[in-house]
């Protein structure tokens, strides 16, 4: 299994390689990350829950999810890179975070907000 640092240096390879580093700033990053997560959203806009899942066991849709997910993955951790967040650490601290205002007695099986519990 490859772990973040592993692919964050692939990609900082592959950006370098292709002297694109003038054009990944954090801002254009960031609407990067969010025109590949609306090109997911695409996939599935319009789906209920049952036809996504019946969808997703049809190998071509299946595969352009895959890619989309890979695209907003990607811009996300050359964002991490680029700013010089730690992103484990980052998702472990708002892990904690969320485990304080969504305590399992009163968010399970709930919906709500944490200030609405």
């Amino acid at each position: 299994m490859t772990d973040i640092e592993d692919l964050m240096s692939r990609i900082r390879a592959f950006a370098e390689a292709r002297a694109w580093e003038q054009f990944h700033t954090p801002k254009n990053l960031a609407m990067a990350l969010a025109g590949e997560a609306g090109e997911l959203l695409a996939e599935l806009q319009w789906l209920g829950d049952e036809e996504i899942a019946a969808a997703l066991s049809e190998q071509d849709r299946r595969d352009r999810v895959r890619m989309e997910l890979a695209d907003v993955f990607m811009y996300l951790l050359r964002f991490a890179d680029v700013t010089g967040i730690d992103l484990a650490q980052a998702t472990l601290d708002k892990m904690a975070r969320n485990e304080l205002r969504y305590p399992v007695e009163k968010s399970r099986g709930k919906s709500a907000k944490y200030d609405e519990l």
